[in-house]
């Protein structure tokens, strides 16, 4: 479970550091106090991108970081993961710990338990720590393919359902393959001819990857040798065989500073400047000389490479491509010529295709029986939570529709249809729920579906948003009663959910030095009191409101 954030320069926040409790923990505080900054926050350190916008204005750097603990069921996943990616092991597994920084230029940096990390790795850590249900969850409700994957993920089917849409392109492929050489007729024969006579060709001139480059390199160095070796001899006359020379004129400087050096101390340095440039201009004179050692003049050669230059070009004309690409021009050619005589066997093509249409059946109707099961459960634990939030008679009904054909996602359409009271006949989700329904009956999901969720942290960012009374008080409880198996962090403006919470962060808000600041103050039972009050009564709190809040909260 998460146990520490620690904020630096983000956005509004200075300094925080805030320990959590496992069990039901609400955040609250007015509108723009920041609630959604510890969120921001804990999004960047499990993966999220970085934005230089996110640093504290006047800071140079922002710097979140996260400590886990881990429960005894992840131990040793962890410990296995933390192996193979090559990050150290901390408390013998029992702690996690995740950083990220962010830089003024934009860049960023990830760490796992001290060591650099890239963002996939704390991407990949965070998904098995953390679950966050965003506030607009409940719109992702309304899409077909958020439907089926909610379904998927919940009865644990996404290896499953992967696997069929990898068989479903293999299938796809060679039904393409077979098409093709069924309609091409005399067009492939043609085109095979045309392939090897090109490939022949190319086979011939033999183009090499990187050869391109290299020999323009050459042929610059051969054809310019003449003018390379004079202007070197030039420069090493200039340098040490001048009457006049550079190292005649320095070795004169070190003399003379060298010995103004012995009257006066401060020279010493320039001295020994002098003399580390006497040192490199030897190093200097030396590697020309040896570099005229080994250059020569060779027309033979030139003529060689400048040949060979006219024959990538001229293949390269020929057949309309660069001349750095006539490598890769060289092995698709081939390709497509197997691909080609391959694709005239359509018997082979035939049977192949109904060997795999076979394998797609078998693994698509694993898929939708399992589906079919795991749909009536879900409907069924949906229907029963909706009673106790204002939809009585309701139901939720996960409907597969059998397709035609087949597809990546299985053999049926997968749609939530739902009834709104007893009696009436479950119609589309988009249809039939209004906005205050569509949250319930998504957070009806979220938390039905966390349940067996294996995450041990579970975070709800305002999912209880359009509901209210009664109803946000059974919010509250489900809630609480989720938080007896997880760790839930809830931001809630819903005094009715705050009450159940096991412990209360308030996030507020105040300027200060012309900044804004942002803090989070754990709250005691009195200080909760005065909380859930204003939460109830707003701005002006009253001896009413408070003994409202004492009710809620369930004190005398």
């Amino acid at each position: 479970m998460l146990h520490t954030i620690s904020l630096r320069d983000f956005v509004i926040v200075d300094q925080l550091e805030l320990d959590f409790a496992s069990g039901f923990t609400v955040l609250t505080g007015e509108t723009g106090a920041g609630k959604s900054i510890l969120l921001d926050a804990l999004s960047l350190v499990l993966g999220e991108r970085a934005d230089s916008s996110q640093i504290r204005e006047g800071a140079s750097r922002a710097e979140i970081s996260a400590l886990f603990r881990i429960d005894s069921e992840q131990i040793q996943y962890f410990n296995q993961w933390l192996e193979e990616q090559g990050f150290p092991i901390e408390d013998g597994g029992e702690s996690l710990l995740l950083k990220r920084t962010i830089d003024s230029n934009g860049r960023s940096r990830a760490f796992i338990n001290g060591s650099v990390a890239t963002v996939t790795q704390l991407r990949e850590a965070g998904d098995q720590l953390v679950d966050i249900h965003g506030q607009h969850a409940h719109q992702l409700l309304l899409k077909s393919g958020a439907q089926r994957e909610l379904l998927d993920r919940h009865a644990g089917l996404l290896p499953l359902a992967s696997e069929v849409a990898q068989t479903f392109k293999t299938l796809s492929d060679s039904r393409r393959r077979l098409e093709q050489a069924e309609n091409a007729g005399q067009d492939i024969e043609r085109e095979r001819e045309r392939l090897e006579w090109q490939l022949e060709e190319l086979i011939a001139l033999s183009p090499v990857e990187g050869e391109w480059l290299n020999i323009q390199s050459e042929h610059t160095k051969l054809a310019n040798g003449a003018k390379i070796i004079g202007g070197c001899q030039e420069v090493i006359e200039s340098l040490s065989e001048a009457d006049s020379s550079v190292e005649v004129i320095l070795s004169r400087a070190c003399g003379s500073i060298s010995a103004l050096a012995e009257h006066d101390p401060v020279l010493r340095n320039i001295s020994e400047a002098l003399d580390s440039a006497q040192i490199q201009l030897d190093e200097a004179i030396h590697g020309l000389n040896r570099y005229l050692q080994k250059i020569e003049l060779d027309p033979a050669r030139l003529e060689l490479v400048e040949e060979r230059m006219q024959a990538l070009h001229g293949a390269a004309r020929k057949h309309r491509t660069e001349v750095d690409e006539l490598p890769k021009l060289l092995v698709e050619t081939q390709e497509r010529l197997d691909a080609l005589t391959a694709s005239q066997n359509i018997e082979a093509l035939r049977d192949k295709l109904k060997t795999e249409e076979a394998a797609y059946q078998k693994i698509a109707k694993q898929l939708s029986q399992k589906r079919s099961k795991a749909a009536a459960e879900l409907g069924k634990l949906v229907t029963d939570a909706m009673q106790n939030l204002s939809m009585a008679g309701g139901q939720l009904e996960i409907a597969l529709t059998p397709l035609n054909e087949g597809g990546s996602n299985g053999l049926e359409q997968i749609e939530f249809l739902v009834a709104g009271h007893a009696g009436s006949t479950p119609r589309s989700l988009a249809k039939v729920a209004s906005g205050g329904e569509l949250a319930r009956i998504s957070l009806a999901i979220s938390v039905i579906t966390s349940k067996a969720s294996f995450t041990p942290t579970l975070i709800f960012d305002e999912v209880d948003a359009g509901i209210g009374g009664a109803v946000a008080e059974t919010v509250g409880k489900l809630l609480h009663q989720l938080g007896q198996s997880h760790q839930i962090l809830c931001v809630t403006h819903l005094p009715q959910v705050a009450a159940q919470g096991n412990h209360h962060l308030k996030v507020s808000k105040s300027q200060s030095a012309d900044k804004t600041v942002s803090q989070v103050q754990t709250l005691g039972r009195s200080e909760r009191v005065e909380e859930v009050a204003r939460m109830l009564g707003g701005a002006t709190i009253t001896d009413t409101t408070r003994r409202h809040a004492r009710e809620l909260l369930g004190q005398s």
